[in-house]
């Protein structure tokens, strides 16, 4: 049975978690970012796919180096919910904001969702994927 009562302290804890990556986001720093995932973490983006923390590492790296230069991510959370004491699947709108842009163009918003495990006391992100929100 799973149950999707949550402590608060884990449900800041997931927050928590979704800040440091945009903290990490903002410092363009693909290491702290990638320190947030599982070792076999997947991200699934329309058209890539990225398996493994190094993956998401240097695919984070790539994209601050060349076409995410400069930018920054966004992400509202919808709904959070943690499952069994050990899992949380967060719904969020998302998208990323080009330099002097303040707001994300429709054709960049994203509906999100992230996997997250608790594993030695700490959340972490075991799976990642957007869509496209319009």
């Amino acid at each position: 049975m799973t149950t999707t009562v949550a402590k608060s302290t884990d449900v800041e804890a997931v927050h928590d978690l979704l800040a440091r990556f945009y903290a990490g986001w903002t410092a363009h720093d693909a290491d702290a970012m990638a320190a947030l995932y599982l070792d076999d973490a997947t991200v699934a983006l329309p058209g890539r796919y990225h398996q493994g923390r190094t993956a998401v590492r240097d695919f984070l790296a790539a994209g601050f180096a060349g076409p995410l230069k400069g930018s920054s991510g966004v992400d509202t959370l919808m709904d959070a919910r943690i499952i069994g004491g050990h899992t949380a699947i967060v719904i969020s709108t998302a998208g990323v904001l080009m330099p002097g842009e303040q707001t994300v163009p429709a054709d960049r918003q994203r509906t999100a969702t992230w996997v997250m495990s608790k594993q030695d006391g700490e959340w972490l992100v075991a799976a990642y994927t957007n869509t496209p929100a319009h």
